[in-house]
């Protein structure tokens, strides 16, 4: 267990830990602090309290994220002020320099979880970015999940769709689900902050779905399919989203690269496919490497190829 005060919450305590060893020098300047799993793992707590001692010692100014390479110690933690006495009021919030928006509020938050992810993203987090008293957010926003529905639907506007768009069906599918898949790889964080089956209702994303629902008008399908598809279209490009988010995660937080991870698994999958057990995986094995774009296509080609079979059209052959 921690040390330090016992009535202090859990968090706090092993966040004094840390901040004591980065202080000390024990941990230096752009020395990798433990990962949110490693820290979860080493005082036994759950990923939630771990998340939220990274994020205190951000805010305290003692690491930072450093893409590709995960959360590191800042390159002066030496001149971070020790926290005031909880006895003593706390400090009146700085005066804004300009009106706080809703869309201001929203980008912040948006270039907060793009680089450091959405568990990064606090009230408090954004209140010290904007200099303002964290109460004063909620003039715009209820709750966390409000702000991340309402992030995730300013995201989505990003994506502006043509009218009418390319010709045919086809091509407009392919042209929506593209530019999904790119917002997916600028905002790794969209894809969790997506629900089917308790949809926000978000605007911009509904003009996604309206536009799928328009690209296949004439078709002879009822509408009841024509939503189906469009929300198994969403899907698709999510659900291999899911994994590009996945792996630069892992890749921030252990330092590993995919390519590094698979070398040190070499030696199973050998001894595995050596046993003659999986002669067709073992010979795709050594053919293919992974690739999520590619991936991507694939499974966006093949789902199309079903639509065509749906509304009677030939299908495109396969390359």
């Amino acid at each position: 267990m921690p040390s330090g005060n016992p009535s202090e919450p859990l968090y706090l305590r092993i966040a004094g830990e840390l901040g004591a060893r980065i202080r000390s020098g024990d941990l230096p300047p752009g020395e990798r602090l433990p990962s949110i799993r490693q820290i979860a793992d080493r005082w036994g707590v759950a990923i939630a309290t771990a998340t939220r001692v990274v994020a205190t010692l951000r805010e305290d100014g003692l690491v930072e994220a450093k893409v590709g390479s995960g959360t590191v110690v800042s390159a002066s933690p030496g001149r971070v002020l020790p926290k005031a006495p909880a006895s003593r009021l706390p400090p009146r919030p700085a005066v804004a320099k300009q009106p706080l928006s809703r869309e201001h509020l929203l980008r912040t938050a948006i270039a907060i979880a793009d680089v450091e992810g959405v568990d990064a993203v606090s009230m408090r987090r954004i209140a010290a970015e904007l200099g303002v008293g964290a109460m004063s957010l909620y003039r715009h926003i209820a709750n966390k999940d409000d702000l991340v529905t309402q992030m995730a639907d300013l995201v989505f506007g990003e994506a502006e769709l043509p009218d009418p768009g390319p010709a045919g069906w086809r091509a407009k599918l392919e042209l929506v689900a593209r530019r999904q898949w790119a917002l997916c790889w600028r905002h790794l964080w969209l894809p969790r902050a997506i629900s089917f089956t308790r949809p926000s209702f978000s605007p911009n994303l509904m003009v996604h779905t309206e536009w799928i629902l328009r690209a296949l008008d004439g078709l002879g399908l009822p509408l009841r399919t024509r939503l189906q598809e469009a929300v198994a279209l969403h899907s698709l490009v999510l659900t291999v989203a899911l994994s590009t988010a996945d792996e630069v995660e892992a890749e921030q937080e252990t330092g590993v690269t995919l390519a590094r991870w698979l070398r040190a698994q070499r030696s199973r999958t050998e001894e595995l496919f050596a046993s003659g057990r999986f002669p067709l995986l073992a010979e795709a094995h050594d053919e293919t490497a992974l690739d999520l774009d590619e991936l991507f296509e694939y499974s966006l080609a093949r789902h199309l190829d079903g639509v065509a079979i749906l509304v009677g059209e030939q299908v495109p052959k396969a390359t």
